[in-house]
């Protein structure tokens, strides 16, 4: 079977396998605008490995009009990659995406320098990225890693971590908990208002059993003149 047909079945399987409200390949080839993105890189990129000028550029525009996905055509994408939504997807020209990979909408794949060299990041098999996340320099993201939404990741990424935050950090690995460590080494510094407010429970302490006692000793001369009298 001809690879480009078998890449097509894959990016045609993808949403089919991993997104439950996919109604069969009719709904996947008319309305998922992460597959037509798709379908048209596959086109505009052998036109810009051929060095084809402008119209490569101009098709992905095209593309990115229709979908709201913005693929570069220099971008290298694997099979049965999946695009859920999509909208703002922004993959840049250096990216590399492995197969099998996951990207939700509002994803970055960006570059962190002017000059034109690999600038754009590599993602592994099957990682998965999430909503809004950012992806940026020519860092390594390891084969079924997961990205939080709303990330930014900077450094490279092992195979099988979850990175989340700002920046990104691993908070797993292999589905079992990473303890996080802080940065910085943390201080107990004295505080004032907590060390006054002790000092005051226990003076008042003091003077509840101050006047317990003197209440008991009041009863007890009431007590005594009782038997004089």
């Amino acid at each position: 079977m001809p690879r480009p047909f078998t890449t097509l079945l894959s990016d045609l399987r993808a949403p089919l396998e991993r997104d439950p409200a996919a109604r069969g390949w009719l709904d996947v080839v008319l309305s998922y605008p992460g597959f037509h993105a798709l379908l048209a890189h596959r086109i505009v990129h052998p036109l810009y490995r051929a060095g084809v000028p402008l119209l490569p550029r101009w098709l992905s525009q095209v593309a990115r009009f229709l979908t709201g996905i913005e693929i570069h055509p220099g971008a290298t994408i694997g099979r049965g990659v999946f695009i859920d939504h999509g909208m703002g997807v922004v993959i840049g020209e250096t990216a590399i995406v492995g197969d099998g990979c996951t990207i939700y909408q509002g994803v970055t794949l960006g570059g962190t320098s002017l000059s034109r060299v690999k600038r754009h990041p590599t993602l592994g098999r099957d990682v998965v990225v999430g909503v809004n996340a950012a992806v940026l320099g020519a860092i390594a993201i390891g084969d079924g890693a997961k990205i939080g939404g709303g990330s930014v990741v900077v450094k490279d990424v092992p195979a099988g971590a979850t990175v989340v935050g700002v920046p990104a950090r691993i908070v797993a690995r292999d589905g079992k908990p990473v303890r996080l460590v802080p940065d910085r080494p943390r201080e107990d510094l004295p505080d004032p208002n907590a060390d006054a407010l002790a000092h005051l429970t226990r003076a008042l302490a003091q003077l509840r059993a101050r006047v317990e006692q003197l209440e008991r000793d009041d009863e007890a001369g009431d007590e005594a003149w009782s038997w004089v009298i």
